[in-house]
């Protein structure tokens, strides 16, 4: 374990009774029950897409429950918001009737946690620590308690049409300095290797500083520490803001419709992305003279050796008042490692072992191994860098960020507001912030 890990494990005591006020009866459900005459019961809530061409999860779940006449699981599909299906849950856990097991995003475990949603299995998740890469399995703890397992993750990789480099005879980047130095070549040629999009600043920005090292939240005896202006995200910022001066990357909503035309007629040639985009991001070149041009390579270095961050991806905890939480966490470490039943689902699976890369993939990405090459940014995921409660609320990020390609705000802008804003927040959730 590592000196920062140690650290924001220490403040678990700290963080839940100083969050009493949201605190929850640990309540027994009739989930999970079990009687002389049957087997135990476990219920699990997904958001999985159950999608065409998808390994469906009753299928994989239909195996398991062959496989284990005396652990019977019953998976139900959410088919709302995760925001709707987090209040569920809360609402499910107050009135004593949760399913034992339900999906959760990363960056929400944390709040879940000390609101008294989710139980502490770290006895029965130790044995399954390394089926997953440490920087996932890392996401599904607050503190010294580990409330479930990882499912899929989303570290960011540098996408780009290796066609498009060829032409600029541009390397590909192993380094924050040659991913500028291909940026400025690119530029004069009238294109783009990478793009600033404001609208996913708070994941995007938050795992690039990751990769650089950084480790925003931690503990002390005295509470949580917040440190999102470090030497990682001034790195980032810096770089950055050198692009944007030297008008050497696409200012653009990611989700907006300019990202995609530019991917189209190939001004932008790069893009620094979620692993999870692979499934999609070409989606558009489909059938046109570009297809196959592109490929996946790991993140530039951005300082801190082969190191990557996280954006996006979800674990699968065990809810407040499971019975059962030995065979729950049994079936959460067994559905975990069907890695390419979940792949299928379109996931960067967070255990270990590489899937088989789909037919789709092959072809987009020019018959590269994508899920191989994926499931190595999985591995690098900076194990230090977890989330802290309130998360979600730093998307005061993405406002400032909107401001930086009319010049009204600076990259390093967006890492003040992520300090106030996580400050102010776990103060407002009544959690000790140390000074």
């Amino acid at each position: 374990m590592t000196h920062s890990t140690r650290f924001v494990r220490s403040a678990a005591v700290v963080a839940v009774t100083a969050f009493s006020v949201f605190g929850l009866a640990a309540c027994s459900t009739d989930n999970g029950a079990a009687s002389d005459s049957g087997p135990i019961e476990i219920s699990y809530l997904h958001r999985l897409p159950d999608g065409e061409g998808m390994t469906p999860v009753s299928e994989i779940v239909a195996r398991w429950n062959k496989e284990n006449p005396d652990i019977q699981v019953k998976a139900t599909k959410f088919d709302g918001a995760a925001t709707d299906m987090i209040l569920k849950l809360e609402t499910d856990v107050k009135a004593g009737n949760a399913d034992c097991l339900a999906q959760v995003g990363y960056s929400e475990v944390p709040q879940m946690f000390v609101k008294g949603l989710l139980e502490d299995v770290a006895d029965e998740a130790a044995q399954y620590a390394d089926d997953f890469s440490s920087g996932a399995y890392a996401m599904m703890t607050v503190g010294d308690a580990v409330v479930g397992l990882p499912q899929d993750t989303g570290p960011l990789v540098y996408y780009y049409n290796a066609t498009e480099f060829e032409k600029l005879g541009l390397p590909v980047p192993t380094t924050l300095d040659e991913l500028s130095s291909d940026a400025a070549t690119a530029a004069a040629a009238g294109k783009y290797v990478a793009a600033f999009t404001p609208d996913e600043a708070l994941s995007w920005l938050s795992a690039q500083a990751a990769a650089a090292g950084d480790s925003w939240f931690g503990a002390t005896k005295d509470g949580w520490t917040v440190d999102t202006e470090g030497a990682g995200s001034q790195k980032v910022a810096a770089f950055w803001q050198n692009l944007v001066n030297n008008k050497q990357t696409l200012v653009t909503e990611r989700w907006g419709e300019a990202f995609t035309q530019a991917l189209n007629n190939t001004s932008l040639i790069g893009h620094v992305g979620a692993a999870w985009e692979a499934g999609f991001l070409l989606d558009s070149l489909d059938g046109t003279p570009a297809e196959g041009q592109w490929r996946i390579a790991q993140l530039p270095d951005f300082g801190a050796g082969a190191l990557t961050g996280p954006d996006g991806g979800s674990g699968v905890a065990v809810m407040k008042g499971c019975e059962h939480p030995a065979e729950a966490m049994e079936f959460n470490d067994w559905f975990n490692t069907q890695i390419d039943d979940l792949a299928s689902q379109g996931l960067v699976v967070a255990a270990n072992g590489t899937p088989t890369t789909s037919d789709k993939m092959l072809r987009q990405f020019g018959g590269q191994d994508v899920l191989a090459e994926l499931a190595t940014a999985s591995g690098n995921l900076n194990p230090d860098f977890v989330y802290a409660p309130g998360f979600a609320s730093l998307t005061k990020m993405n406002e400032t960020a909107s401001g930086v390609g009319a010049g009204t705000a600076t990259v390093a802008d967006i890492f003040t507001t992520a300090q106030t804003t996580a400050v102010a927040t776990l103060e407002d959730l009544g959690l000790p912030v140390a000074k």
